[in-house]
């Protein structure tokens, strides 16, 4: 028998139509699906709790908890509901599209907002570190220049005693009684 390209093309066409021809089967809607709303809730949850392991696995290891039952008891679930929901929302496209558009913009926002907080964290330590610097350098100062330090302790002497002598203007003065009896 002699085997050419020709041949060899229409066998490859037919096996692959053959196979294309298969009929699928689509899953049924499970009896208890879990909406759309906590399947985006558990879905966002699971990325979270999978990118904490990457970033620190034996942080969260050493808590102790299962990643697993903590989503399963968090989300009153079972991982046999969870993969039937995942299976049939998998096969519905424009639904489970739309599951992950959601989960993505809620990791986005959550991402946004921590980067938001820790930016005015690293303000208020940039402003820390300033003013420790200013303090050690006018302690320096203090020290190199013992007239500054004396006319600072003088200042401040004064305006304490400016401050005990002044009298409140709603606390009426003791009443004195002078004798005119020359």
């Amino acid at each position: 028998m002699i085997v050419n390209h020709r041949n060899i093309i229409v066998l490859l066409s037919l096996l692959i139509f053959s196979i294309s021809c298969q009929d699928l089967k689509k899953s049924e809607k499970p009896e208890d699906l879990i909406p759309e709303a906590k399947m985006i809730d558990v879905l966002t949850e699971i990325a979270l709790l999978h990118a904490a392991r990457n970033y620190n696995k034996q942080k969260l290891e050493a808590t102790g908890t299962d990643l697993d039952t903590y989503i399963y008891e968090k989300f009153d679930i079972d991982s046999l509901q969870l993969e039937r929901s995942s299976n049939w929302y998998t096969e519905q496209y424009t639904q489970y599209e739309r599951i992950y558009d959601s989960v993505k913009a809620r990791i986005e926002r959550k991402k946004n907002k921590l980067d938001s907080i820790r930016e005015i964290e690293i303000k208020i330590e940039d402003s820390i570190k300033t003013a420790k610097k200013d303090s050690i350098k006018l302690l320096d100062s203090l020290k190199l220049n013992p007239r500054l330090k004396d006319s600072i302790r003088r200042d401040s002497i004064k305006r304490s005693k400016l401050d005990s002598t002044k009298k409140d203007s709603l606390i009426s003065s003791p009443v004195t009684i002078e004798d005119d009896s020359n």
